[in-house]
């Protein structure tokens, strides 16, 4: 039986490969995990602090590692409420700014609780952002322009993934994540 670390990992990839990937919700994010330049790291944390702090080792890890092109931070332990996690994620940027990362690296956020202002908890449109675990995603600034500037106009995207999630619908949705 694979340990808890391991078991989260296999979980986020699984959710990377059959939801992310297949339903091409981040047209960018096939090339990483093909390539195995993808990074997960699995965060024990249970204080801010020591999320914050293992989020740092993180990008240090990454400003050594060229061979890394991306990470996935995923807090198996903290960050349970979605409010909480919010303002863990407004943490984490103004860290990353005060350290001098701005332009360097961009976070992006996960959370099984995930839901946007403007819409209802409940909205299958949610999902684009819904994870088995609180998590950030840590991308390289550098390799983000590049993929953008090869794939064209990004504006879309989020039009394009609300418009397959609706037609999907949310019981196939959740039956795909195993959310059921």
């Amino acid at each position: 039986m694979p340990d808890t670390n391991t078991f989260i990992t296999e979980q986020t990839l699984d959710w990377l490969n059959c939801f992310i990937i297949a339903y091409n919700i981040c047209p960018f994010a096939r090339k990483p995990v093909k390539q195995n330049t993808l990074r997960i790291a699995v965060s024990n944390a249970v204080k801010k602090a020591s999320a914050l702090e293992e989020l740092m080792n993180e990008i240090h890890l990454l400003d050594h590692n060229s061979q890394i092109e991306t990470t996935l931070v995923v807090f198996s332990q903290a960050f349970k409420d979605f409010f909480t996690y919010l303002g863990f994620v407004d943490l984490a940027e103004r860290l990353l700014s005060d350290q001098g990362y701005d332009g360097i690296y961009q976070l992006a956020s996960f959370h099984p609780d995930y839901y946007f202002a403007d819409t209802e908890p409940d909205d299958v449109t949610n999902y684009t952002n819904r994870s088995p675990y609180p998590m950030v995603h840590l991308l390289r600034e550098e390799s983000l322009d590049k993929a953008i500037e090869a794939y064209g106009d990004t504006k879309l995207i989020p039009k394009k993934n609300k418009e397959t999630l609706r037609q999907s619908g949310l019981a196939k949705v959740k039956k795909i994540l195993n959310y059921e």
